[in-house]
């Protein structure tokens, strides 16, 4: 990431709105937005280890299930967030996943402009290619600041992405146990 770029970029953008960058109050503005720039969009950078490591030797084949894990991410579209929650699940087949990184592996991918339909997608991909499951679900719930503040302007509207793969897809009753581990079915969602 290229700080200074970014530093000159804000302060064409200072000036752009009709601001002065050299006001006490933004001067230091500039280097502030590139070092919140390394920090949410650390998921440029190719991670040093694998994202998701198998565990193999494991006999468990019933689903897991880590739900309501927050993220955050920026729409590529207007680089304004999202936020909101993602439930992932998988069915092991003799190899699992750490728990904490199927959140790590969420943050990581969350780190960079994104839509959250690749991100979905990207989550129940990675699963499938790292260890293999029967399959995989994953649902994420979020919020777009692209939608509440500018455009169309409708707080509290959520958009709400599934990837399913594997038996998730093929088995109904699988789906709807994930579903119903995630209440779903509870809210009037699905």
């Amino acid at each position: 990431m290229d700080a200074k770029k970014i530093e000159k970029a804000v302060r064409l953008l200072l000036e752009g709105i009709g601001e002065d960058p050299d006001r006490p109050g933004l001067k230091a503005t500039p280097q502030r937005v590139a070092r919140m720039c390394e920090e949410i969009f650390g998921g440029l950078k190719a991670p040093e280890e694998p994202l998701l490591k198998a565990i193999e030797g494991e006999s468990h084949t019933e689903m897991v299930l880590l739900k309501d894990i927050p993220f955050y991410s920026m729409c590529e579209h207007h680089l304004l967030p999202f936020t909101g929650r993602a439930h992932i699940a998988y069915i092991p087949n003799g190899q699992i996943a750490g728990l904490s990184e199927l959140a790590k592996a969420l943050e990581h991918l969350a780190r960079r402009p994104q839509v959250q339909e690749r991100l979905t997608a990207q989550l129940a991909d990675m699963l499938m290619e790292t260890l293999n499951p029967q399959g995989a679900m994953v649902i994420i719930d979020a919020e777009h600041l692209c939608m509440i503040m500018r455009g169309i302007k409708k707080p509290g509207s959520r958009t709400i992405t599934s990837a399913v793969r594997g038996i998730f897809r093929s088995k109904q009753s699988t789906r709807e146990e994930m579903l119903m581990l995630t209440n779903y079915r509870n809210k009037g969602g699905f």
